[in-house]
């Protein structure tokens, strides 16, 4: 029986434009189908194929490098470049090294083992049936993501090596750049032998396509989104497939009493600076009032040289006359710029307490030369990634030797942290029996 189309006139975006019209949803569901139906012979598709096709994907985009840059160019020039909007731009932008990152992190991907058909376990019941698990493909991928094209490349080089489907639908902000490299993608994959679909990109930008794309569980069996706050209200609103949520990265480190203060400075420059645009770059430190006084005037001038705008509890501007002085809103927020808020705390439980209730459970640090504060940290602080002594920068699907990531999960349920490839897939039971039957 053909599935009866459901047009809701009263459902709206927040332009006031209907959003699930049958045009919209006729588009949506041809290319799911293909997705659907390719995603049926990926999950039967060797590991030599797969890895193949991954390095005929690499080459394919360090074939195309000016191509792509050619694209982002247009992304850049249609985005602008007003000043409060720097942090996405430059997630934005491709460069001849971003374009090479992309390319090795699609190789490292095509190294990795390949989790599809590997079992876990397998056990013996009383009747002599044996029962095991075995890793299988989630089926389709929906990836619905803002600004960086890289996810681009690495939703796709993830999904196919794990035997997924991925339907990518990133940002109008980056159309060309994305468009671009999912066709560089795609056609080489296929030319490798991987099926038509099975790397399907949303071409069209227009966001009343969202609320439908998330409606559509006849095809698709998971939604990673990769975006900010109105993009998670979005998918909360209209989801009726399975989330796993890469949400905001509000991400603390906490300099102990017992700190190496050297380390700490380079640690806290790190995470602030390196790359301040991303969700694991610090946006608050904590600093023990012991060594406040030594710590926080050098840190400063490091950070105030580097462009770092330093927003301050009163304590940090007594000792630091160039801070501004923070607001409460400050320390929960997730600047994605090179603002930072600080703060210093009498102990380690007013840090903790701090994250706990500012922390968006993304990526929390301590440095300590303390093992038993260490310990404590590791154990009571809730977040996705919780580091001794290193930045908090390094939380990544790359750095921690997954290949490359699809997000970093801050969900509870299936996956948390860096996605990988053993993320991507599920379990299934398969039994062995020799004629048992239940009584």
């Amino acid at each position: 029986m053909q599935e009866r189309q459901q047009v809701r006139k009263d459902s709206r975006l927040g332009d006031g434009l209907e959003f699930d019209t049958p045009e919209r949803v006729s588009y949506l569901r041809e290319l799911l189908a293909k997705a659907r139906q390719a995603s049926g012979k990926l999950a039967s598709l060797s590991t030599a194929v797969k890895n193949q096709a991954l390095l005929a994907m690499a080459e394919g985009l360090e074939a195309k490098a000016e191509e792509l840059l050619e694209a982002n160019r247009l992304d850049l020039e249609t985005f602008g470049n007003a000043s409060d909007q720097k942090a996405m731009a430059d997630r934005l932008r491709l460069t001849p090294q971003r374009i090479a990152e992309m390319a090795s992190s699609i190789r490292e991907v095509a190294k990795l083992p390949d989790p599809v058909g590997s079992m876990s376990s397998m056990w013996m019941r009383p009747n002599g049936m044996r029962v095991g698990r075995v890793r299988v493909p989630i089926g389709v991928i929906g990836i619905i993501y803002e600004s960086r094209p890289n996810v681009t490349a690495d939703s796709a080089a993830l999904c196919l090596k794990s035997g997924n489907a991925c339907v990518l639908r990133g940002g109008s902000e980056a159309i060309h750049s994305n468009t671009a490299i999912a066709v560089t993608l795609s056609e080489a994959a296929e030319k490798a032998g991987v099926p038509s679909g099975a790397i399907t990109f949303i071409d069209r930008p227009d966001r009343e396509l969202v609320p439908v794309l998330l409606k559509q569980d006849r095809f698709i069996d998971l939604i990673i989104p990769r975006g900010g706050a109105s993009l998670m209200r979005l998918i909360a609103e209209h989801a009726t497939i399975p989330v796993v949520k890469h949400d905001a990265g509000v991400c603390h480190v906490y300099v102990d009493l017992s700190a190496d203060l050297d380390m700490a400075h380079a640690i806290c420059v790190n995470a602030k600076v390196q790359r301040p645009s991303t969700c694991n770059a610090m946006e608050t430190l904590l600093v023990h009032q012991t060594v406040a006084r030594m710590f926080l005037p050098k840190l400063a001038t490091s950070l105030l040289s580097a462009g770092v705008e330093i927003r301050g509890c009163p304590k940090t501007c007594q000792l630091v006359p160039e801070v501004k002085p923070a607001s409460e809103q400050d320390y929960g927020t997730e600047f994605l710029d090179l603002i930072l808020a600080v703060k210093v705390v009498k102990n380690i439980d007013e840090a903790m307490d701090h994250i706990a209730r500012y922390g968006s459970r993304h990526t929390e640090a301590i440095v300590t030369s303390d093992y038993g504060r260490a310990m404590r940290f590791l154990k009571e602080v809730d977040a996705s990634a919780v580091l001794v002594n290193a930045s908090t920068r390094l939380n990544d699907g790359y750095q921690f030797g997954l290949g490359a990531e699809i997000g970093i999960s801050t969900s509870r349920i299936h996956a948390r942290g860096p996605m990988g490839l053993e993320e991507l897939t599920c379990s299934k039971f398969v039994v062995l029996g020799s004629g048992q039957l239940r009584t």
